[in-house]
Formats: C-alpha cells, structure tokens, sequence
C-alpha cells in the first residue's frame, strides 16, 4: 500500500492517464476540467466510504437479530460521506459497455446531493453527458488502479490537489486563477496557525486556504470542523463549484457565496472574523471608485482615482478589506503583488496608516515563477491585530527569493524543509526558541532514520538499497568473471582491472563503516545544538565518501563487462544487458536514499549557521528586524530587500554535475517536443487559410 509521502508517483500516473485520454479524444481542456474533477471527488469519497464503512457496522445496533441499515449520520461522524450502492465507484467501473455510463454518473451524482445539502448544484452532471461513453469508461477505470483501492490518510485529498495544479497550468478554467500554489498557502497557514473561529476568504477560489487550515488544526490533535467555521466570497459559480468539491474532498463544509468583494460583503463580517486568508487578483484596475468610496471596510479611505474614475489599483483596496474584516484579535495572511510594498502616491499613505496602526507582523518575498498563471515575484503579508506591544513597532522582513526549488522548466515552489525553516525564522521572532530546536533535533533525527532506510526501506514492498546495490554488482560480477580470466594480465587494462578489484574488495567494509556510524550517532535534546550538529559532521563525511565508492564502482564495473565484452566470446550477453540494467537501478536508489542523508544535514546545518545561538538576528539577505523608524524613512516601503540587503554566494555541495546535464537533456528533449507540436499546428492554421 502506497504511503502518503510517496503518492508523488502516483499522482503522476493517474494524471498522465486522464491527460492521455483528453489528448486522444476532441475534448478540450475546459471541457474535461469539470468531468474529472467530478470522478476524482467520486473516486475519494468511495475510499473514505470504504475506509469507514466495516467500523461504522460494527458498532450497529442489532434489533431482533439484525442490524439496522447504514445512515447518512453514521458517515457524517467519521468525516465521511454516506453512498447508496449507485454511487459507489466500484458499481460504476463495472458497469458493461452496453450501459450508458453517463447517465449511470449523474445518478450517482444527483443521489449525493440528495443527501448532502452542501453539495446540492455543486456535482457535474450534464457535463457528462459529453464524454463518449468509451472515453468515460476508460476515465473511471483509470482513476481506479488496484493500487489505491485500500488506501488510508489523505491520498485522494491530495490526488485532487494534484489534478487541482495541473488544470491551472493548462488555464482549463478561469485563465488557472483559481488555483493558489500549495506551498504558499501551507506557509500562510503555518504563519497564522489558526486554532478556532471565523476563517474568511474574500477571493477563495477553489478552497486551497481552508484546506490548509483545517491541517494545521489536525496538527494540533483537534478537529477542524469543531473548531473553525469557514466563510467565503468567490466570483465564479463554476469556481464555486470546484471549492465545495473541494472542501467535501476533505470532510470539510463551508459557507461559500457567489459575490464580487470588491463591491458586497455577503457574510456581513467586517471586523467579525478571526482570520482572514486570500490570494487576490493583483494591479486589478477597473473597481469602480463611486461604488466603493463609502465603504466602511475601507478604514485608511480610498486608494489613488483615476480620470475614468476608476481605482487605479486594486492592491489596496484587497489590503484595506482584509485589514477592516479582522476582529480586536484578528490575523490576517495573503499573497499580495510585490508591487504593492513599495507603491507610491495615494497608495504610500494607504500603506503608512496602515503601518501606524503596529498590525503589519512580517513580509515575505516570493520570487518569481511560483504562480501557474503569474510569472512576476510576490510577497506574503501578515497582520496581527493583537502584536505584543514589544512588536508593534517593528515588522519582521523576511527576504524568501533565494529560497525554492525547480518543480518544472517554468515552476518553483518550496519544499516541506523549507516552508519549516522559514517558519522557524517567525518562530524565534515570536520567542518560541524551543519549536526551533525541536526542528533542528528533528532534522538530525531524521539524518539517522534516513541513514537506516539506506539498509532497509518498507513501503508496501520491502527494499534494501545498498544490500540491493551489492548484490545486483555481485551478479555482474559473477557473469563477467569468467572472461576476465581470459584477459592478458599485464595488457592495456591491468591498472583498470587493479583499481576494479581494490574499489569492489573495499566496499562491503565502508558500508559497515556507514553502517556503524549510524548506530553510534544519537542527537541529545539536552545538548548544545551547534556542538550536536558538529557531532554528525563524521557520519555525513562517511555517507558522501559511500555515495561517491557506489557510483565509482558501478562505473568501474560497467567498463570491466565492456572490457570483457569486445575481448571475448560470451554466450551469456543477454543475462549481463539485464544484469547491467538491475545494477543500474539499484545503483540510483542507493545514492538518491544517501543523498536524504545529507540533505536532511544541510537543513539543520542552514538553521544553525544562521541562528547559531537559536535567537533571532539579522542574516544578510535572509531576515531583519527593522523598526517603524526605519520604514518611515524608505518611504514607508515594506519590501524585505530594501532592508535585509544582498545574500552572500554560497557554494552548493550537493551539485550534481552529471544529473544537471541529464535534466538539460530532458529540457531539450522537452522543447523539441514542443517545436514539433507547435510546427504542425502552425501547419494546419496555414492549410487553412489557403
């Protein structure tokens, strides 16, 4: 059974499938958008049904020798939803060609909406109707692989953000607005930490923002749907459609009305939430300013006018509503334009009231590319209307640009290492040393579990990758060897045999000395940190030494099979063409599981050599402190570059010069592929035109 951690896979998978059937079908993008979403709801609601389902009629009350049947109430409780026998996925895939499968779906989807009001007008129906009945077949049987039929945790949840990001890189639906990147909204999530009340978003999209709080109130042990109430405000009916999917995905409800913030306030909310969370439109310049100029959520009064009348930007009219919607003790985290910090004229005096009031907390920069549909740099904003009053005239700048990783040639986004080491910057802001060291200790903790998964990994299947690794070379080794003794023993490859031979006799004996240092090695929560990650500078030495000894020997004994293969008969090629292929991937598993190893010590080494004394300071390009003074005299600007200055160059240890030119290869191979695609559509549009 797959885990959660290892769904990436997966996910892929069952992407590249129901992509494949669009690409192969007259389908657009925005015509199959809904459709599948709908399966893949479908889909997660019968694995949660499933996963229920045995302890719910265990516990059934018996009168007069039988169980009472299943309710709705039953599943209700366990975060669930109930599924009479038509709507149970499995009933669907079965169903033969003969049937109309269409049909079959919108039953399924008319009896959920029967029994769940939340979801009433929410679920495609007519849409279905579309598909060609094979195509819907084959969509159902794709979205059911053997792999996930006994599923736990959130897999599914996560399966239709996975769909959620895709169709926002393909702009199937409201140009991808609708979707905001995971790892941004999990980061505000974890900023605010929201534990009960009122959660608003005014431009709430698909749900992304209540999905994440609800997992940060779980992180805490508690029950989201006991503790937060979510409200939100969307444009969009068929976006608003997506978001209760979404929410039901997740055993969640909320409260989502169709509405244009810029001009109604549907929930009636201002200064009644708790928190606010939102990814506005950004530079949206055509709010009428008549409509507008007497809103009270406009407690800083009304943003720069233009000659059509028009607000000339709508940044601050976004800021000023979430700011006005916060209670005495309200929090407030959104993703913002990185235009909007450090905007001049009218918006200057937005942003300085603003900053008067000591609500602003922290900023955070973005770089570039981590939107699907934005390429420009962002920035995250927090207010916080119940600061410390040691705090309220600062504003910490955190500057989150040189942090990232490459998901794709045009996307970036964070990794969970570094959503948490950003995070651990705002924890020691916020006093709380003992959440950083907890991470740090978590970090060489997590240095060690890696290092015994390098001996032992089970997840559904049992793997042992350097075992594996030996092993697989060993049987190289054994197809090879007996042409080897068949080579002159003083030719042109004795110092390659030599070298072969030294390299193979002294690894099993540095994997043992791996193996010993891991067994050796243990963090000590007492301990001073610094002297607690030196401690493990040994062990991660002897990892990178293996990694280099196992790539180093798989190369040495690819050209002794070469050596012995163009120097002598063998009746056995093939045996060795597989042998060579095992030896290959066991190889790649081998240095990718050792490579955790060291990564898990770079995180901790980031902490520490940044925070050393686990207090918060000024980092040159990475964080400050800067107080109301110093905003005051930069123009009121709170973008965190004008103040934390220019990051030092740092030099990566973990280059991999081999694996940067494997992924421009696949660059290429991409491009070209894209070439050929866009040739023979500007082909066709030529065709036609003559």
């Amino acid at each position: 059974m797959p885990q959660l951690e290892h769904i990436e896979v997966i996910e892929k998978r069952l992407w590249g499938a129901a992509d494949n059937l669009r690409a192969n079908s007259t389908y657009a993008s925005n015509e199959y958008f809904l459709p599948v979403m709908g399966l893949v709801f479908l889909r997660y609601a019968y694995s949660r049904y499933l996963s229920v389902k045995d302890a719910i009629e265990a516990n059934l009350p018996t009168r007069g020798g039988k169980k009472r049947a299943l309710t709705k109430e039953d599943f209700s409780q366990k975060n669930a939803i109930y599924l009479r026998p038509n709507a149970q996925f499995d009933y669907l895939v079965a169903l033969p060609d003969s049937e109309d499968r269409a049909k079959a779906v919108i039953a399924a989807m008319e009896s959920i909406e029967t029994d769940y009001e939340s979801l009433r007008g929410a679920l495609p129906k007519s849409e279905y109707q579309e598909l060609d009945n094979d195509v819907l077949g084959q969509l159902l049987r794709t979205l059911n692989p053997d792999e996930l039929k006994q599923v736990s945790g959130d897999v599914f949840g996560r399966i239709y953000e996975y769909f959620l990001t895709q169709f926002a890189d393909d702009k199937a639906h409201d140009d991808g607005e609708f979707f905001t990147p995971v790892s941004l909204v999990s980061l505000i999530a974890h900023v605010l930490e929201p534990d009960c009340g009122t959660v608003l978003d005014p431009a709430c999209g698909s749900g992304g923002m209540f999905v994440q709080s609800a997992r940060t109130v779980e992180e805490q042990g508690q029950h989201p749907t006991e503790q937060l109430t979510f409200r939100g405000i969307e444009k969009n009916a068929t976006t608003i459609r997506l978001a209760r999917m979404n929410l039901a995905v997740h055993g969640l409800e909320g409260d989502i009305r169709q509405a244009i913030t810029y001009y109604e306030d549907p929930h009636e909310l201002l200064g009644k939430a708790d928190y606010v969370m939102a990814n506005p439109p950004f530079n949206v310049d055509e709010i009428d300013a008549d409509k507008i100029k007497t809103d009270p959520r406009l407690p800083f009064g009304l943003p720069g006018v233009n000659k059509e009348n028009k607000v000339s930007n709508g940044n601050y009219v976004w800021i000023s509503y979430f700011y006005g919607y916060l209670n005495e003790t309200g929090r407030a985290g959104f993703v913002m334009s990185s235009q909007a910090s450090s905007a001049g004229g009218s918006e200057a005096e937005v942003r300085r009231k603003l900053v008067e009031t000591g609500d602003v907390e922290a900023m955070i920069a973005i770089r570039s590319n981590f939107f699907y549909t934005r390429t420009v740099p962002c920035e995250l904003w927090f207010l916080n209307r119940a600061r410390p009053e040691a705090h309220r005239d600062k504003v910490l700048m955190i500057d989150a640009r040189n942090i990232y990783r490459q998901v794709t040639r045009k996307i970036y986004d964070f990794s969970p290492e570094h959503e948490k080491n950003i995070l651990a910057i705002v924890h020691l802001y916020r006093g709380e040393t003992e959440r950083f060291r907890d991470l740090v200790f978590n970090y060489l903790q997590s240095i060690l579990e890696e290092g015994h998964a390098c001996f032992e990994i089970n997840d559904g299947e049992t793997i042992h990758p350097l075992p594996d690794f030996l092993n697989a070379l060993t049987q190289l080794h054994d197809l090879f060897a007996p042409s080897l003794k068949t080579l002159p023993k003083n030719g042109q490859n004795t110092e390659t045999l030599a070298e072969y031979d030294k390299v193979r006799t002294a690894f099993p004996e540095a994997i043992e000395q791996f193996r010993t240092a891991i067994t050796e090695t243990a963090p000590n929560t007492s301990a001073d940190l610094n002297k607690q990650v030196a401690e493990f500078a040994s062990l991660i030495e002897i990892s990178r030494n293996l990694s280099e000894h196992t790539d180093s020997l798989y190369k040495l004994a690819i050209r002794i099979t070469d050596i012995c293969e163009t120097s002598s008969t063998t009746n056995n090629r093939t045996d060795i063409t597989r042998a060579r292929r095992t030896a290959d991937e066991t190889r790649q598993v081998a240095i990718e599981q050792l490579k955790q190893v060291n990564y898990f010590y770079q995180q901790a080494q980031w902490l520490i050599r940044r925070f050393p004394e686990a207090k918060l300071c000024d980092v040159e390009g990475l964080v400050k402190l800067v107080d109301r003074a110093e905003i005051e005299a930069n123009d009121w600007s709170l973008t965190p570059g004008r103040y934390v200055g220019v990051a030092p160059e740092e030099e990566d240890e973990n280059f991999d010069f081999a694996e940067t030119l494997r992924e421009i290869h696949e660059e290429l191979d991409e491009l070209n592929v894209e070439a050929v695609s866009l040739a023979a559509t500007i082909k066709r549009n030529f065709e036609a035109l003559i």
